[in-house]
């Protein structure tokens, strides 16, 4: 219970301090911290709970995650299902949570996406679902394999969460204009039920496309981080 209550919080801080810096900071007058600050944000939610509990659940904070790590033999099927429950009422709550602060601002909308991911019109770029569904899918796949290597008993020891931090970093910074990025199907889950409508139509692509990215991305570091028997 304590490992669900570890990735429950995780990704409670992973949606709030990522969504949020989206929501409340990115286009904030004069000062806003822009498509990098955001990118950041993301980045240093994971930096910062992989420190704070990674040795108490290992610090998954995301579905694909967890389905990428069983995949890649180093998390048992048995707790799958409830990672990913207390992951994805994590996200829902963070959603609660900036719904309240956000809502605070005169003249807030939810028509303004709330950070949700989407594609073709909803896509900050405009980019077409073939276009989404390809950097989602290639996107997780690295991330897996971020996360496989830099925690793989071989590795520096005490430097996997700046690995995988960056790498999250590195990964919105690439992607944000076409998904708003996801590669994490309770981060998308948490905001989109708010905005109800496009968002919740086009959330099943933000589950699909990082479930099969992290199947490719477990298959990719089995073949290359493989030992010889």
């Amino acid at each position: 219970m304590k490992a669900y209550g570890a990735e429950f919080f995780g990704t409670f801080w992973l949606v709030l301090g990522g969504c949020g810096s989206a929501v409340l900071a990115a286009a904030f007058p004069e000062v806003g911290i822009g498509l990098l600050g955001v990118s950041f944000a993301f980045g240093l939610t994971v930096l910062t709970m992989a420190y704070a509990i990674g040795h108490i659940s290992g610090c998954h904070l995301n579905p694909a995650v967890s389905i990428g790590l069983w995949a890649g033999g180093r998390f048992e099927a048995k707790q799958l299902l409830p990672y990913i429950v207390a992951q994805v009422l994590g996200a829902v709550v963070a959603g609660g949570v900036l719904y309240v602060i956000a809502s605070g601002q005169t003249g807030f909308s939810l028509s303004d996406g709330f950070a949700s991911n989407g594609y073709g019109a909803h896509s900050p770029g405009g980019y077409t679902l073939l276009a989404a569904l390809v950097c989602e899918v290639v996107m997780t796949m690295a991330f897996l394999v971020i996360i496989l290597g830099a925690t793989d008993k071989r590795a520096p020891q005490g430097f996997a969460p700046l690995a995988i931090g960056l790498g999250l970093t590195l990964i919105h910074l690439i992607s944000i204009p076409v998904t708003n990025t996801s590669v994490n199907p309770a981060r998308s889950t948490g905001v989109a039920l708010f905005v109800g409508d496009w968002a919740t139509a086009q959330l099943w692509l933000f589950w699909v496309a990082p479930i099969v990215g992290a199947f490719l991305g477990a298959a990719v570091y089995k073949f290359i981080g493989g030992t010889e028997d």
